[in-house]
């Protein structure tokens, strides 16, 4: 594929989502500075939701307003753009993971958050210690899910000039090892126990740690 070139409005369009998660910082900052005025639990409260609950609940109007399913989105296209502004909207905890650690103490408290973002997520499932998501609105993992440490779910990989974006699928029963990598459109198949390691090119499907479809 030839090179990708961006017109001077898209490249300002670029460099101001970039500066969403330096913002998203500031308004912590700036809520708790002005609320401690109030009161230490108004302070407390109001940066948690600032930090917390503003970044998933603007993500769920963007897709509201514009949907983005399984597809091939060219870069710099109107879609790319919907889902750079919903990535900059989770960069801080990417940057930052012990905020999600810290949400993981509490069972059921992080799986509550993730649905937050759009993604469905079963019961029982968890979480351990090093987890990545990339894109939370497209994950769906079904019931009495185990994460080994160190998991990474990466809905989106840039082929070329294209983004691709599935939705990581992982069914009812399934224990993922630790380490692995499960790209755009991975679907791991009820009742197994994946091995530590995999590397799980995007769209394949797995069954008995065996790769049965793409």
């Amino acid at each position: 594929m030839g090179k990708i070139e961006f017109d001077w409005p898209k490249r300002l369009l670029t460099v101001v989502l970039n500066y969403i998660p330096l913002l998203h910082v500031i308004a912590c900052v700036l809520f708790l500075i002005v609320l401690m005025k109030i009161g230490l639990a108004v302070a407390i409260t109001g940066t948690l939701f600032i930090l917390y609950i503003f970044p998933p609940l603007m993500a769920r109007v963007l897709l509201l307003v514009h949907p983005l399913g399984l597809q091939h989105m060219p870069i710099g296209s109107p879609d790319y753009f919907i889902w750079w502004a919903v990535f900059c909207l989770q960069v801080v905890f990417l940057r930052f993971p012990f905020l999600e650690e810290v949400l993981r103490m509490i069972p059921g408290l992080y799986s509550a958050w993730l649905r937050l973002w759009g993604a469905q997520i079963g019961q029982f499932t968890y979480w351990a210690p090093g987890t990545i998501i990339l894109d939370r609105p497209f994950i769906h993992i079904g019931d009495f899910v185990v994460f080994g440490g160190g998991v990474r779910l990466n809905p989106h990989v840039i082929d070329g000039n294209e983004l691709i974006l599935a939705p990581v699928v992982i069914e009812d029963s399934v224990t993922v090892g630790g380490y692995s990598l499960l790209t755009s459109g991975t679907v791991l198949r009820k009742n197994q126990a994946i091995k530590a390691f995999l590397i799980s090119p995007p769209f394949s499907v797995w069954q008995d740690n065996k790769r049965v479809e793409k």
